[in-house]
């Protein structure tokens, strides 16, 4: 039977894309659709035959419109990954790359698929998946579960991080301390300086991530209306961090979500597709919802808006962050001080209310004081060399 999570990605994933022309009854059911136009879209979809080898065909792919049969389709999916990584150089034989492994979708394909082009064309490097626990009851103690069993599945070892043995901070404790608004602020930050810490833990030399083409294209789209030139240059690269920790890649630049999705189900792969509790009130989320409105309009909008951003050129004389490394810490950091030392300093005084902008951290409404005294209470402990971030968390 088809393997279906109750979550809107997969619903999203038939309806607005893909035409899946074998689909069961009870499917049809579960995607509420009426009975009468289920029925006239098999019979008007059913003719067709796959693009590549005419035998009965599948779905129909939202970047090419190419009608393939399941076997066609599986074939497609690995080797464009196989191209993305062989075209842009991606891994070197030796490579000891650290998968980052939630449990969700896009991380159990990422972890299979590169198992299994491993193996296929012998790319001569180590893979182990790598698990940071943000402390989010209900949504990541479950998925990790899942990791768990993918570990076993692909045959890869694991290694599980968790904030609050790095920072002596759970989301949960974080969202308590603050509130709703600008959690992901945090959690976004903190994940990332967690990957490299566990990456070097590992002894890994390469990240890879799951970021796919939806998220490139979410990613460009608010770096545009947040007007940040920085990170807007940086963004669209599939292979990001060689001048700072970890160089980073993300295979599936040009993969869309919801063939993501297909690729799980068609191989019955064992994931995790409950959303962040934490997750609608994020930023990201509007903007989401506003590129899935473009895509059911234009199924290319999101490989559009992705070349878009690779074709954007800064302006000779503007003035473009300069990226350098944490004084406290030494990650990666176009400031004096990275924003997790500053979200973790004031987390550890107690300020209350935190937002983070450009550089400064300030208490609602805006206090300089506050901002003065992080940046010297910072000052000080950089200039303490026995001082670093792992003497801030907790053992």
């Amino acid at each position: 039977m088809l393997k279906i999570g109750c979550d809107r990605i997969a619903r999203a994933s038939f309806v607005n894309t893909f035409y899946a022309f074998d689909l069961p009854n009870w499917v049809a059911d579960f995607l509420n659709l009426p009975a009468s136009s289920y029925g006239s879209v098999i019979g008007r979809l059913g003719m067709f035959t796959c693009a590549r080898c005419g035998s009965k065909g599948l779905l129909k792919r939202p970047k090419t419109g190419d009608v393939l049969c399941r076997d066609c389709f599986l074939w497609c999916f690995e080797e464009e990954v196989h191209w993305t990584i062989t075209s842009a150089r991606l891994l070197h034989r030796g490579d000891k790359v650290a998968i980052g492994a939630s449990g969700g979708k896009d991380s159990t394909v990422l972890s299979y698929v590169m198992k299994l082009l491993n193996d296929r064309y012998d790319y001569g490097v180590e893979l182990i998946l790598l698990s940071i626990d943000e402390g989010i009851t209900g949504y990541r103690d479950d998925s990790l579960e899942t990791v768990k069993r993918n570990k076993k599945q692909y045959g890869l070892p694991l290694k599980v991080l968790s904030y609050k043995d790095l920072y002596g901070w759970s989301m949960d404790d974080i969202v308590q301390k603050i509130g709703l608004r600008n959690n992901c602020t945090f959690c976004g930050v903190f994940r990332r300086q967690a990957l490299d810490r566990g990456a070097a833990f590992v002894g890994a030399n390469k990240i890879c991530t799951g970021h796919n083409a939806d998220d490139m294209a979410e990613t460009i789209m608010m770096n545009v209306l947040r007007c940040d030139i920085g990170r807007l240059k940086r963004c669209t690269d599939i292979n990001t961090g060689a001048d700072g920790t970890l160089p980073r890649f993300k295979p599936f630049k040009y993969t869309y979500e919801k063939e993501i999705v297909m690729y799980a189900h068609v191989r019955k792969l064992d994931y995790f597709s409950t959303e962040c509790k934490y997750a609608p009130n994020g930023y990201r989320g509007h903007v989401r919802a506003y590129i899935k409105d473009l895509e059911k309009l234009r199924p290319r909008s999101i490989l559009d808006i992705i070349s878009s951003g690779e074709q954007m050129v800064i302006r000779e004389g503007v003035k473009v962050p300069v990226q350098g490394n944490c004084a406290v810490c030494g990650y990666i950091s176009s400031q004096r001080f990275c924003q997790a030392c500053i979200l973790l300093k004031t987390l550890n005084d107690g300020l209350p209310k935190i937002s983070i902008g450009e550089g400064v951290v300030i208490r609602r409404p805006h206090s300089k004081k506050i901002t003065k005294e992080v940046a010297k209470s910072l000052n000080e402990m950089a200039l303490d060399k026995r001082v670093t971030c792992d003497s801030l968390s907790a053992p």
